[in-house]
């Protein structure tokens, strides 16, 4: 990857600092034309990322959810690019649970080869990439790899499924798979990703769509979190639209 590892993970927990800073006031909500909420801590964090990004990468081109996207026309021919969500679980955030994060992740030839997914409120973070594999760290520079993998299904499994997008009919749409749950653990943000990285969860069913900068990261974190080689995703980045239909994460 020829990318200073440790130089983005210190980015992301920059911009997680900035973020808490926010976290520790009354939280003011403004609206994006999508309905989807927007706080003064998205654009602290975008503003510290791209920075930081462009200084360390000048010549990779970054894709926020924050800033402005560069048209399909131009950016199909990317051979490689940052991939950028602020933060990442604004509504958990606004709910003040501690489950919202800071997603950076490097995209080359449509796929994920590199992501961080920070923690602010916790002050950990998951790592993954082509030359590490997976990797949950700790603020202060503590770190374990971590590793998952394909679950029996033959037999209940435990499922990750979100605080604030729930749907009450995916116990039955995974029956109508053939999958049993064993167990509904709930999460916000990417962290769901991560937690099928460690094994603490066998899946992360998503029904309704997500943009790509919502899953990149934690994407990066669980595909090279497999015991016995890269873990399958059907996720697939910088189509022309930038978002993404249900997926299945853990098959």
């Amino acid at each position: 990857m020829n990318i200073d590892i440790q130089k983005i993970i210190d980015i992301a927990i920059n911009a997680g600092v900035a973020v808490l800073e926010f976290y520790k006031e009354n939280i003011e909500v403004d609206r994006k034309s999508d309905d989807s909420p927007l706080t003064q801590a998205d654009l602290a964090a975008h503003k510290i990322i791209l920075k930081g990004l462009s200084e360390l990468t000048p010549n990779i081109p970054v894709i926020s959810e924050e800033g402005g996207i560069a048209g399909y026309d131009k950016r199909k021919s990317w051979e490689r690019f940052w991939l950028v969500d602020p933060l990442d679980g604004t509504k958990e955030f606004i709910k003040k649970n501690g489950e919202f994060t800071v997603n950076i992740a490097l995209i080359e030839k449509n796929k994920p080869v590199f992501g961080v997914v920070y923690i602010p409120a916790q002050e950990i973070g998951y790592t993954g990439g082509s030359d590490i594999g997976a990797i949950r760290f700790t603020r202060d520079g503590g770190s374990i790899p971590i590793h998952s993998e394909k679950p029996d299904l033959t037999k209940p499994v435990r499922v990750v499924a979100s605080r604030s997008h729930g749907s009450d009919d995916l116990v039955e749409q995974l029956a109508r798979k053939g999958i049993t749950v064993g167990e509904k653990v709930l999460a916000g943000s990417s962290l769901k990703f991560c937690l099928v990285a460690e094994g603490s969860a066998d899946l992360y069913p998503r029904i309704g769509p997500t943009m790509e900068w919502d899953t990149a990261a934690g994407d990066a974190v669980y595909r090279y979190s497999g015991k016995n080689g890269k873990r399958s995703s059907p996720l697939v980045y910088n189509k022309k639209t930038l978002k993404n239909d249900g997926f299945i994460i853990g098959l």
